[in-house]
């Protein structure tokens, strides 16, 4: 299927019934195309009427960053996954598309937003926090959130996204000046605002789930899959819902590490969850100062590519919140 650049292609399907109003996307990061191939199979079920939405509704896009995904890489001009919010003077592409998908997220209840990692792993779920009312990421459907996720398919869950973002924020600001443009968005306080943080502003529920790594072959039937779990436990379609998981492994992302030049390096190949000890080697920086675990814990989205002043890595430990 193809995806003009200047276009997002929408597919929404209105039931005559009521029920919840849900919105799936894609590639919202070019280069991770496992969801748009999930959206399109079943994009194709409910076209040749072997799938029918029988309540609420759905809203289908497959490609939520055309020109990123036309380039095959991860931005098109910058991370559509960073500081999305509308903007009255749109700069550059990413902007653009934050004008048009922004108010489709708001017209909804709930988002199921597929994504896909660099390093090998395993498939996992990422979840925003409990309810709360404070003034970074205040939630009130976080049992429906719960519940989804543990329908989805993966067995591990992660929260902690966005207030470990805010700490990551205020040691840029510590250690930089920012100069450019791209720098000031990576230093900007809403630098975590994503698709699903953007969704519980505007008081929906959603989860990011990351199906495998880029090239898994295995991806596109994780994305498939939740997709079609999630149309039954909404009661979209007319389908047993699927029970929850009960070999659940629930993390915490405590802490993001960014890479401060392009000579620091891992000590290894490090994939996603990959178990380390507090004080094991994690990597070096440039001046020889190496960088360890802090406690007993998990690497998350180890980037060797990363790029200076950038996500590095993420350390996560077991979290002590119960989905229940």
């Amino acid at each position: 299927m193809k995806y003009p650049t200047g276009t997002l292609r929408i597919h929404q399907f209105l039931a005559l019934k009521p029920g919840p109003r849900l919105i799936v996307t894609g590639a919202v990061h070019g280069s991770e195309t496992c969801g748009a191939r999930g959206i399109e199979r079943v994009l194709s079920e409910l076209e040749s009427g072997a799938l029918a939405v029988v309540r609420g509704s759905l809203t289908l896009v497959p490609v939520a960053n055309p020109l990123a995904y036309s380039k095959g890489e991860r931005n098109g001009d910058r991370n559509l996954n960073r500081n999305l919010q509308p903007c009255v003077d749109p700069q550059d592409n990413e902007d653009r598309i934050a004008n048009v998908l922004c108010p489709l997220l708001a017209q909804h209840d709930v988002l199921l937003d597929l994504h896909s990692f660099r390093a090998a792993g395993e498939p996992f779920a990422m979840i925003g926090p409990a309810n709360n009312t404070g003034h970074l990421e205040p939630v009130r459907h976080a049992a429906l959130e719960q519940a989804m996720a543990l329908r989805l398919g993966p067995r591990r869950i992660v929260e902690g996204w966005l207030s470990t973002y805010a700490v990551g924020v205020q040691q840029r600001l510590a250690r930089t000046r920012p100069t450019q443009r791209t720098e000031l968005l990576s230093t900007h306080p809403s630098y975590g605002m994503g698709t699903t943080e953007y969704m519980r502003t505007k008081g929906g529920y959603a989860i990011t789930l990351e199906c495998g790594q880029h090239d898994d072959p295995a991806a596109p039937e994780v994305a498939y899959r939740a997709i079609r779990n999630t149309l039954a436990h909404l009661g979209l379609v007319d389908e047993a819902p699927p029970p929850p998981r009960s070999d659940i492994e629930f993390l915490r992302l405590a802490e993001v590490v960014d890479r401060h030049h392009p000579d620091d390096h891992f000590s290894r190949a490090w994939s996603s969850y990959d178990r380390v000890l507090a004080g094991d080697a994690i990597g070096v920086r440039h001046d020889g100062t190496p960088v360890c675990a802090p406690r007993n814990g998990y690497i998350v989205f180890p980037d060797a590519n990363a790029t200076a002043g950038n996500e590095w890595f993420y350390f996560a430990h077991l979290s002590t919140r119960s989905l229940t």
